[in-house]
């Protein structure tokens, strides 16, 4: 038996085990619209008065599990890191054939014109996180995003001048460590670690939630900068040593 042939045979039971797990997960759960959580009914109910968050879980992530999302935080930053340390032992030398110029210019005109409106929609949803539907995470995503359309569009060599680590990782330390700053700050006011010193502003306003906002931007751009440094390792990796030199 060859390896590949083991390694299928130890593999399917334990791929049915899993598949079983989920089904009965999927099967024993309620019934799509209904909800029976007493904490969440709780939470809808004080959130917008106590915090001033029109967005329910933007409010539940920066400022009743805040430790929490601090921690997520951190394990994005650590995972970056250590993706980082393994491709750069990984990298081989430039030198083959082919280049990565893109050559339709259709894909080039649409994937410049993009840029723009997807960089709005990430800027938008990480701003109106306390308000609507959004939030850091989902906002740094959608930034990254609209920076990658720029090597999609038109080629490693332009997209080189966005995706330079050099530029990029002191907005990753930075915004990682103003998530902490804020929580100190608290501390040193005397009052529990990540308490809201800066009042809860005005409901449904981009200032609502007093320092959630600012949580919430040290995500948004921890998360696009994280993102765009494993972007740029990867084509570092495995597209620039097949770009022509000219």
């Amino acid at each position: 038996m060859s390896r590949r042939d083991a390694r299928r045979v130890l593999g399917l039971p334990v791929c049915a085990a899993l598949a079983a797990v989920l089904a009965a997960g999927i099967l024993a759960g309620p019934r799509f619209g209904e909800f029976h959580g007493a904490y969440g009914r709780m939470l809808n109910a004080v959130a917008v008065p106590q915090r001033h968050a029109t967005n329910v879980v933007t409010s539940i992530v920066f400022d009743v599990r805040g430790v929490d999302t601090m921690g997520e935080e951190f394990i994005l930053f650590a995972a970056v890191v250590g993706v980082v340390l393994l491709l750069r032992d990984e990298r081989e030398p430039a030198g083959s054939t082919r280049a990565d110029d893109v050559r339709s210019d259709a894909i080039r005109m649409f994937g410049v014109v993009m840029v723009g409106p997807v960089l709005l929609v990430g800027l938008w949803l990480a701003a109106f996180g306390l308000v609507t539907p959004g939030g850091g995470f989902q906002g740094g995503i959608v930034i990254a995003a609209a920076i990658v359309l720029v090597y999609v569009s038109a080629g490693y060599r332009q997209w080189s001048r966005f995706g330079r680590e050099r530029l990029l990782d002191p907005f990753e330390g930075l915004a990682a460590a103003a998530y902490v700053a804020v929580g100190l700050a608290a501390l040193v006011a005397g009052e529990p670690f990540l308490r809201n010193l800066l009042g809860n502003g005005q409901t449904g306003t981009l200032v609502s939630g007093g320092s959630m906002s600012i949580l919430n931007w040290a995500v948004a751009i921890e998360v696009a900068a994280a993102n765009l440094v494993l972007y740029t390792e990867f084509l570092e990796s495995y597209v620039v040593p097949h770009i022509s030199e000219r």
